[in-house]
């Protein structure tokens, strides 16, 4: 017999009882619920935090301590993770609210664990609530003041700030809504942030107007902004769902207030007051970003308008062009370039002060003439630029002899009555150029024809590049030839986790070989398409195609995760898209959380119903959705959160120079806490030295993509690749990566 089984039993240490009276005098409240959701534990610490004794709530369901309003869907919701095992919540760390005894909403700070009870393997939870300190809070909007500054120091647009500040504040308080609004010189409420706040509620704060009264008040006691944008509003607010506001006025250096921020409360249950210091402590640096708003839009006028008439200056102006050009759809419009007649003359005659007033009259004038949705811009010294929307030629001459009929009534300046006359050439897109410098290049021209034949009268474009429109025709032909003899393929580009080197999918890229015309550059090749109709089944040809190589790896031991097909603005707004979609799926037996579909920032600028729909439905799917080269449009954080993205790109073109420029770091860094904040995958192009890689990965950027790694390879290449032993970091070998 073994001598070891006649040992003696060691002693037990420690029992359930002693489990029981360890955690009965825990510090932090704890809460332990069992099959049926109903309370088996409930600690000193609870209490204390909830008002109830353990005789009050031991036996009941575990909703009794939350807000009324959350109560009846909670059961579902510990069911799912029961029978799914999918924790959102278990093994994290959150912040909550709960509701006490007395009906107040208090914050706190959860922790929750799962633990299957022998014999049968049961699962209960518990539950660890410790009450958020007024240092705790302190501590976060210190956090929030210092993202808030970092993101002032580098591009990023003053709007996207707000929003970032307003998103702190309300995660201070849920179900509530943050409203960061500036005193306008007419002493108008102007809505900078608020993006939650319902539509009615922003309109009646922005058609207020302050009086005198009001100003003495609030720089005498900031708090009596509650009474200006809550008080009187109480009743709208309640009808749309806002059932309290703590607010404060923000001063100015100079004294002056300058602003207001407002957090609205959803809860239909009495808060504590602790929300009033959170907003008294984000004022400060709320009162920075207004002045930094008002810096940059006197800069921003200085930059982009003309000091005379107020009129866009030229770069403006050709910025205006290039967004309308993007636009999808058919859309069309006439650029007009006005030169005024025999200037020199009046200038001689009266001289330069008496000539920009003459200007000035001119640009008055015919700013009447303009319907509101016109753009104007003086590009020169006697050159005026009017850019009509959806116009055609015959409404553009139309225009112009309404302008020569009102030219015709003298201006007095400095007691002479002067008349004026116009020579004028006349463009229209998409007919006389694909960008904004050939449209005006072309009125230009037109309106020197006009000058030369008969001043004061006007001339259309009539000729176009013969060279650059025969290169669009044979482009597009072989294009379409091309797409129907399979002679496009995609090449694959690999992207790398950034932490542990380990692949996080690819990103497929059109490439056009041509038997006689050679190599066509993709960028080249997509503007023909997009011109010619063609971009459509490029990207129906992409989608399906990637489909079916990650597929075809799969079979071949090359596990690819995931792959990002980038699609046009035009795609968005076809209904087919997500059928087309799902058949793929379908079709290639592939996951859909496997297939990623990029989309451009003319599409996140795009709010239309439709497309929203599209993208929407495209998620439900479980297709991920990624914007492409984030930040160099006109991104902003209000649409960002509306739209259902998992991932974000930076461009490349913040890379570029990132070991050396601290703008492009400080713009970088804050994207990245940007889409981690948003829980989005944060995703690097352009990343081509070790040294732009260990700068990413301390910001903890999610994944990088770029030359250190791989270039874009052909299906075939990528696979040879994949089985090669690939570059690692030393922070990759640091995690562990093999």
């Amino acid at each position: 017999m073994n001598k070891q089984l006649l040992l003696p039993a060691p002693e037990v240490a420690f029992s359930g009882d002693h489990a029981l009276h360890l955690l009965q005098g825990v510090s932090d409240g704890t809460v332990v619920i069992d099959t049926r959701n109903n309370i088996v534990f409930f600690n000193a610490a609870a209490e204390a935090l909830w008002g109830y004794q353990q005789a009050d709530v031991i036996g009941h369901n575990v909703a009794m301590l939350l807000p009324s309003g959350m109560r009846s869907e909670h059961d579902a919701f510990i069911s799912r993770n029961r029978q799914t095992g999918v924790n959102t919540i278990v093994g994290t760390s959150r912040e909550i609210m709960f509701q006490d005894r007395a009906g107040k909403l208090i914050p706190a700070e959860l922790a929750i664990s799962a633990v299957e009870m022998p014999p049968d393997g049961e699962k209960y939870y518990l539950a660890s609530i410790k009450s958020i300190t007024d240092e705790s809070h302190r501590k976060k909007l210190l956090d929030l003041q210092n993202t808030v500054f970092r993101s002032l120091s580098g591009d990023m647009l003053i709007q996207d700030v707000a929003d970032l500040v307003c998103n702190g504040v309300e995660e201070f308080v849920p179900n509530s809504v943050a409203v960061l609004m500036l005193l306008t010189p007419e002493h108008h409420l102007q809505v900078l942030s608020g993006s939650g706040m319902p539509r009615r509620f922003v309109s009646a704060l922005e058609a207020m107007t302050l009086t005198e009264a009001d100003l003495t008040a609030l720089a005498n006691d900031l708090d009596e902004a509650s009474s200006i944008v809550w008080e009187s509003y109480r009743s709208v607010g309640i009808s749309l769902g806002l059932h309290d506001c703590w607010a404060s006025a923000i001063k100015a250096p100079n004294g002056k207030i300058s602003g207001i921020l407002a957090l609205y409360s959803r809860n239909q249950h009495k808060v504590a007051d602790w929300p009033r210091k959170i907003v008294s402590g984000a004022v400060p640096f709320c009162g920075v970003v207004i002045e930094q708003y008002e810096a940059r839009q006197h800069i921003s006028q200085l930059a982009n308008y003309d000091p005379l008439t107020g009129f866009l200056n030229r770069s403006s102006l050709h910025k205006v062009l290039k967004t309308m050009i993007s636009q999808p759809g058919d859309n069309r419009f006439a650029v007009l370039l006005l030169d005024l007649d025999r200037f020199r003359d009046i200038n001689d005659a009266l001289g330069h002060i008496q000539g920009d007033t003459f200007l000035k009259a001119i640009a008055e004038r015919l700013k009447t003439l303009c319907r509101s949705n016109y753009i104007l811009s003086r590009s020169g010294g006697d050159d005026f630029v009017v850019v009509i929307p959806n116009a055609t030629p015959e409404v553009a001459v139309d225009f112009i002899k309404t302008v020569t009929d009102a030219m015709q009534r003298p201006l007095e300046v400095a007691g002479n009555h002067l008349s004026a006359s116009f020579s004028t050439g006349i463009a229209t897109f998409p007919e006389n150029g694909p960008d904004g410098e050939s449209l005006i290049s072309h009125a230009e021209v037109a309106m020197r024809q006009a000058k030369k034949e008969a001043r004061g009268s006007y001339r259309l474009v009539s000729t176009i590049d013969t060279k650059e429109a025969q290169e669009r025709l044979v482009l597009g032909s072989a294009l379409r030839d091309s797409l129907s003899k399979g002679l496009l393929n995609l090449h694959y580009q690999p992207q790398i986790e950034a932490r542990t080197g380990e692949i996080y999918g690819v990103e497929a890229l059109s490439r056009w070989n041509h038997p006689t015309l050679g190599n066509i550059f993709p960028s080249r090749f997509i503007a023909v398409a997009e011109e010619t109709g063609q971009i459509e089944a490029i990207g129906r040809w992409s989608l399906e195609e990637s489909c079916r190589q990650i597929t075809q790896w799969e079979r071949d031991g090359v596990h690819i995760p995931v792959v990002s097909v980038n699609l046009s603005a035009g795609h968005f707004h076809n209904r087919s898209l997500v059928p087309m979609i799902a058949d793929l799926l379908r079709k290639y037996g592939l996951a859909p959380e496997r297939l990623t579909v990029e989309i451009t920032e003319s599409v996140m600028m795009d709010e239309s119903d439709e497309t929203m729909n599209v993208l929407s439905a495209i998620r439900k799917l479980g297709v991920g959705l990624s914007m492409d080269d984030f930040g160099t449009g006109f991104s902003s954080l209000s649409r960002l959160t509306r739209l259902p993205l998992t991932e974000i790109k930076i461009d490349r073109s913040f890379i570029m120079n990132l070991e050396h420029d601290a703008n492009a770091q400080a713009v970088t860094t804050a994207v990245i806490g940007i889409g981690n904040r948003l829980g989005m995958t944060v995703v690097t192009e352009g990343v081509e030295t070790e040294a732009q890689y260990d700068l990413l990965e301390r910001l903890h950027c999610d994944v990088l993509q770029g030359y250190l790694f791989a270039k874009p390879m052909s299906a075939a290449d990528l696979e040879t690749w994949y089985r090669k032993p690939r570059k690692l970091m030393p922070a990759m070998k640091k995690d562990g990566a093999q």
